[in-house]
């Protein structure tokens, strides 16, 4: 193993800005191919200063075996806190890291083409259908007394405004005055969600009618 190779401070700033543009590549795709229930703009300036603090970890490691594992001795007392629920999450966060060790090591053609490719194939997934089995997109939530004569209006509703829809789960509720009753549902169009909610809410007897879209984003 060779002495460390000395960089001078432009070269560091350049290995900087490229694992800071890159990494701007990979948060904004995940953006534009997220599909998940809920949006974290954290997430995304996670990835962002994930590439350039493994850059900067790199650069400083160089060929250097004892700076490396000074380095990876602090690094185990960190933990991470948040839970990533999402496989995909933990992809694109190993691809930030991925570019940061390219561009720390200085094999900028490694980093810059394997963004690219990794970007085309997240689009690529996204925009295709390869492995998608959705067949509901909201969850609709009511309350209704169990002997109230809206029971019988429900099935019409759900025929008019949804192209199927299935009962997960039913239980009591307000010590036993009301039953809580949640569907998974999909809409013949999206645009009957209002539609749906409002003709529902008419019915007697009923309450706390509420409809959430699958993918419907929310940003924390």
């Amino acid at each position: 193993m060779g002495p460390t190779k000395a960089l001078t401070s432009m070269e560091i700033l350049f290995s900087l800005c490229i694992s800071f543009v890159l990494g701007l590549v990979i948060a904004t795709v995940y953006r534009w191919t997220h599909q998940g229930f809920s949006y974290a703009r954290s997430f995304l300036h996670t990835m962002v200063l994930a590439s350039i603090v493994i850059t900067v970890m790199i650069i400083a490691i160089g060929n250097n075996m004892a700076r490396g594992l000074g380095i990876m001795g602090a690094m185990a007392f960190v933990r991470f806190r948040t839970p990533i629920r999402d496989p995909r999450d933990i992809i694109f966060l190993f691809a930030s890291l991925a570019i940061g060790i390219a561009c720390g090591s200085q094999v900028f053609n490694v980093a810059i083409i394997g963004t690219a490719f990794f970007s085309f194939t997240a689009i690529f997934l996204s925009w295709s259908p390869f492995a998608s089995r959705r067949e509901f997109e909201g969850l609709l939530r009511f309350m209704l007394p169990a002997d109230s004569p809206s029971h019988q209006y429900l099935h019409d509703i759900f025929q008019r405004y949804a192209s199927s829809t299935e009962m997960v789960a039913m239980r009591e509720a307000i010590q036993g005055e009301v039953q809580e009753y949640s569907y998974q549902i999909r809409l013949i169009d999206p645009s009957y969600k209002t539609d749906l909610v409002d003709t529902l809410s008419k019915l007697e007897d009923i309450s706390e009618v509420s409809l959430v879209m699958q993918r419907t984003t929310v940003e924390i």
